[in-house]
Formats: C-alpha cells, structure tokens, sequence
C-alpha cells in the first residue's frame, strides 16, 4: 500500500483520484475511497465554509501497521508454520491549498 500512497501525497485531489485510476494495483481502490471519505468530511464539519474540489489538496496521507492475524498451516512432520496476514491502517488529511501555503511559512 504504500508505494500507491507515495504517488498521491501531496497532489491535489483530483489528479490524485485520475492517478488511481490508472495505477494496476489492487489496493488502489481503498486508498481512493479514503481520500473521497476525507474530503466528505471536510465538507461536512465545515458546513458554512464553501469548497472548490479543484483546491483540496491531500496534505497527509500516512499508511500504519495494523493488527497482524495469526494463522497456522501444516508441515511436513506433524510441524505448523505460522501465516502473518498483515493489515494497515490508513489516515488522509485533505486540506485547501490556502492552507499548505500558510504551514510552509
């Protein structure tokens, strides 16, 4: 997930979304539904502030270890080998670009 994630960083939202969907990974779903998400809620928690989707820009888009299920598989000899299935967590910050501006000062 994080080689999809550094693609996007930084970019504003909509070029950001039209690089998902033309990168072949499969996970490229997720993290565009999570930048959708995060714009949604910069909408919803500012309701008397208009935004133009043509100014987000994806300020932080962070990928995190998660919890690791821990699954076994039979061996040869009566052994077990364990299986790790990694999962991740996934954390967007979507802000305007007035903003980033106003940080990098």
């Amino acid at each position: 997930m994080r080689p999809v994630v550094n693609v996007v960083r930084g970019k504003r939202v909509p070029e950001a979304l039209d690089i998902l969907n033309f990168l072949p990974q499969k996970v490229t779903g997720l993290v565009k539904t999570t930048i959708l998400s995060a714009v949604h809620n910069l909408m919803d928690r500012n309701p008397d502030e208009r935004f133009d989707e043509e100014s987000l820009v994806v300020r932080e888009i962070r990928v995190d270890a998660g919890a690791m299920f821990k699954r076994y598989r039979p061996a040869p000899r009566g052994r077990a080998q364990r299986i790790l299935k990694r999962t991740s967590h996934l954390t967007v910050v979507v802000s305007t670009a007035d903003e980033d501006e106003g940080d990098e000062s």
